[in-house]
This record gives structure tokens, C-alpha cells and sequence, in this order.
């Protein structure tokens, strides 16, 4: 009897594989290559739809095991569409990647790795799969493992696992460098067959997801690895120590592929010429991840350490060479929040995939100090310079729009049209960016108090899914 109810169900997973039509719409974190999409619609309130528990795990935090709840940064969910169903991915705390239906909260699969999962998945759509469970692949990282050591030959901290089914396609071994990290947070971009990504050990690794194309390395099968980069110099671990970790999420522009690194270094790779060809050295710790604008530039987050400086963002154009690629820096204040001496953690989002030419181009971000900053990315302060993070050269400073004052966060605030969805340290904010004439105004439509979030939301639909620290995943939005 018992296999027969085996066949049974692996005959009826089979035939839902089959049978399932795949729209993949948030593929990766802050939407796609391009880092500048986080959904079709916000909402006009907050009400509560659903609420899931999404478990707990222990993992090491500044010196001593700790309890984590819930998902955190940057743990932006991701978002397809089977059979006109949409479902989300989200990594947790308690070691799980899970699939759960949009709609209702349900938890659809669940697959355990060996530590907490801190970062996003990317989506590949393997169109060379012989069966289904391995057309779509997620790859996800998590930290090192609780059980493992840092030392030990073989980490895993990086995985590929079936969409439909929840199944593990295979391992990568994070190696062991000069960084202290073996985890990975990142979030891979692909580009046709393959898939790029500078894992936090601060070796930029270009590779085939594809589960036929397995390689024996280190004694294990692996996905077949083209090319190794190490993204940190001998100056870097004098100024940095160990601390040489890449945990942003590489962006595409124009055939290159470009990784803010934790040395304080912006790579750019170029694709047809398999090696990099372009760099640029602010010195301080980037953690985000670098959107794309529609005028060909990247906006910088920047974090107050290892230099003199203050934090804040800086808009690059990767056209030009030295500190003529800087189009403009925007400082923050410094404020000690937690063990972060200022600056944006999180990632700036801008507007330019949902507005016309004719709009104004807007960037948003939210500093750990919590001033929520809307900017004029494409407008620069006539007659106005600024200090950058060297405390030593000049740069021109953008035009400011608007700003207001809430908690402080490491989450990214994300601009949909003329709504504004932020996530902090004490809850979620929902504004509405108001144009008189020629200035802006913040309207809070609606708050959620006593939330803890790191992570970054998405909206489809008029509603918000975030996953918060007090252990739950939610979904808000209009009812």
C-alpha cells in the first residue's frame, strides 16, 4: 500500500510538472538584471491579508550562537506565475528555501540547508532541461553551515533547487580565500546559458547552472565553473584585514557585468571579452547592490567605513575612466546605529522602468540614520560640491526632491509609480509621492508599527510581501 501511495504521488508531481505553464516575474533580487524592478502595483493601504510563521534558526552572530526569526537582508522574495497561480520564494532563518502560495500563505515545498538563508535567490530557466523539475533552477546561498568550520575543504553554501519541485540539482563549493567569509548573499545575474556572481569569499565566478553539465571537482560533482576572478588586492587586506567580502548582487549595462565589492571597489567585467576591463576605487565598504538607470550610469550606495568620509550615493558612469566617472555624490550624515557608522546598507531604487521620458528620473534610499531621501538622479545642485568618502575630492551633488524622517533600516525602500513602500527598523511605511508644480510631497497613506524588518518587499497586485524579524512572513495590501 505504501508504494502505491509513493507511485501515486510521484505520478501526480509528475503530471503537475508537465502540465505547468511558468511565468517568471521578480527573478531575482530588485527584480532583474537591471536591478530596478520590484513589481507591478503597490497599494493604496496596509491592511493585513496573511500571515505566515516561517520558523527560526541558530547561527553565529559577534561572537556567539544566536537565535534568528523570520528572513532579513536582504531576503526579498522572489515571484512566478504557474498555471495563472502566482507563488513566492523566500529564503528563512531556520535554514528552509520555501515556495508558498501568494495568495493564501500556504507553504508549497520547503528544502533545508545547513545555516540560515540571509540573501535572495535568482531564477534560471534552463532551456536546454531534459525533464521539467530542471527547466527552472533556483540558486540560492546561504551562510557557511552551523555544523561546518570555516577551515574545512568542502563548504556547499550555495545551491541550485527545482522550482516545481523543491529539489536539490546540485551543490557549489564556496572555497576558502583570504576573506574570512565562505557564505554567499549575492543574488547571481545570467546571461543566456550562464550565470555570474562574486560569492562572498571575494572570488567572482562565472558558471553553467545546468544540472547535465555537472563537473567532479573537489571530490564532488559540481556545476561546471568557466572562470575564476579574485575581486580583492594585497592593498585591500591592508586597509580591509579579512574583511573582503562581496555580498552585492552584480548588475548588467551595455556588456558588462559590474560587482560592487566589500574592498571598496566597482568591477566591471566585460562580457565578450571574458575579463575586466573597468574599475573604480571609493575605499569604503559597498554592501548594496547597484541599479541601473535608463541613461547608462549606476547608483552607488555607499557605506560609511574605512574612510574619512561620510556615506551616502554616488551615481557612476562607467563610460568614463577615474573620478570622471562620478556624476554626482549625495552625503549622509554619520550616525552610529547599531554597529554601522552610517551610510545605506541596503540598495537605492530609482523609477525609470515605469515612467516616461518626459517624468522626472527619481532615486530613493534610506540611510541607517532613517532619512528617507528621494532625489533627482538625471538634475545635479548648480555651483554646489561636495566631499566624497576620501574626505578629499570634489563632486558635483544632485538636485534633493523631497525627504522625511523615520526609523533607521538596512532594507531598500522601493519606488512603484508614485508609491513609496518602506520597511524599517520599527515597521512599514506606504507613501504617496505628490508633484505640485515643481516640487514633491510625502503623503503617509499607511504605517505597520512594531515591525523589525531588514529585509526588502515586493508588490504585485496591490498587495506587499515582507518577511520580518519577529519570525513571520506577511502579506499587506488592499483587500
Amino acid at each position: 500500500m505504501l508504494t502505491f501511495i509513493l507511485f501515486l504521488s510521484s505520478s501526480l508531481l509528475s503530471a503537475q510538472q508537465k502540465s505547468s505553464e511558468v511565468d517568471v516575474l521578480i527573478s531575482t533580487f530588485l527584480g532583474n538584471e537591471k536591478r530596478n524592478y520590484y513589481g507591478n502595483k503597490a497599494p493604496d493601504t496596509l491592511n493585513l491579508v496573511w500571515k505566515i510563521y516561517l520558523g527560526e534558526g541558530i547561527s553565529p552572530a559577534y561572537g556567539k550562537d544566536k537565535v534568528w526569526k523570520g528572513a532579513g537582508w536582504t531576503g526579498q522574495p522572489l515571484l512566478v506565475r504557474e498555471n495563472q497561480e502566482l507563488f513566492l520564494i523566500q529564503g528563512a532563518f531556520d535554514y528552509h528555501l520555501k515556495k508558498i502560495k501568494a495568495s493564501t500563505g500556504e507553504l508549497v515545498w520547503q528544502y533545508k540547508y545547513e545555516d540560515i538563508l540571509k540573501g535572495t535567490g535568482t531564477i534560471f530557466e534552463n532551456k536546454e532541461a531534459q525533464d521539467p523539475e530542471s527547466k527552472y533552477i533556483i540558486m540560492q546561498g546561504s551562510r557557511l553551515g552551523f555544523w561546518n568550520d570555516h577551515e574545512d575543504r568542502y563548504i556547499p553554501s550555495f545551491r541550485g533547487i527545482s522550482l516545481l519541485s523543491g529539489k536539490e540539482l546540485w551543490r557549489m563549493n564556496v572555497k576558502k580565500t583570504d576573506c574570512y567569509s565562505r557564505d554567499v548573499d549575492g543574488s547571481a545575474v545570467v546571461v543566456g546559458k550562464l550565470a555570474y556572481l562574486a560569492l562572498e569569499n571575494g572570488i567572482f565566478t562565472v558558471f553553467s547552472p545546468d544540472p547535465q553539465k555537472l563537473e567532479r571537482l573537489d571530490g564532488v560533482m559540481q556545476p561546471k565553473i568557466l572562470q575564476e576572478i579574485t575581486y580583492y588586492k594585497q592593498e585591500d587586506m591592508d586597509l580591509h584585514g579579512r574583511d573582503l567580502v562581496s555580498e552585492s548582487s552584480p548588475s548588467i549595462l551595455n556588456g558588462r557585468v559590474f560587482t560592487l565589492s566589500g574592498t571598496g571597489r566597482i568591477y566591471g567585467y566585460n562580457l565578450k571579452e571574458k575579463k575586466n576591463d573597468w574599475e573604480y576605487y571609493i575605499g569604503t565598504d559597498l554592501n548594496g547592490s547597484a541599479p541601473v538607470t535608463n541613461d547608462g550610469c549606476l547608483l552607488i550606495p555607499v557605506e560609511k567605513q574605512y574612510m574619512p568620509g561620510h556615506g551616502g550615493v554616488m551615481k557612476i558612469d562607467p563610460s568614463k575612466q577615474g573620478h570622471d566617472c562620478v556624476v554626482w555624490f549625495y552625503p549622509t550624515i554619520d550616525k552610529k546605529w547599531y554597529h554601522w557608522e552610517g551610510g545605506i546598507i541596503g540598495s537605492v531604487s530609482c523609477n525609470d522602468a515605469y515612467i516616461s521620458e518626459k517624468d522626472d528620473h527619481l532615486a530613493v534610499f534610506l540611510d541607517v540614520a532613517g532619512e528617507l531621501t528621494v532625489l533627482d538622479h538625471k538634475r545635479t545642485e548648480k555651483g554646489k560640491l561636495v566631499l566624497g568618502p576620501d574626505a578629499l575630492t570634489s563632486f558635483n551633488t544632485p538636485k534633493l526632491v523631497v525627504k522625511t524622517q523615520i526609523p533607521g533600516s538596512i532594507s531598500t525602500p522601493l519606488i512603484v509609480k508614485d508609491k513609496i513602500v518602506a520597511c524599517t527598523d520599527a515597521g512599514i511605511f506606504l507613501f504617496q509621492l505628490i508633484k505640485n508644480r515643481s516640487t514633491y510631497e510625502l503623503k503617509l497613506l499607511d504605517k505597520v508599527e512594531g515591525l523589525e524588518i531588514d529585509s526588502t518587499p515586493i508588490v504585485w497586485d496591490g498587495r506587499v510581501y515582507i518577511a520580518v524579524r519577529d519570525g513571520y512572513m506577511y502579506c499587506f495590501g488592499d483587500l
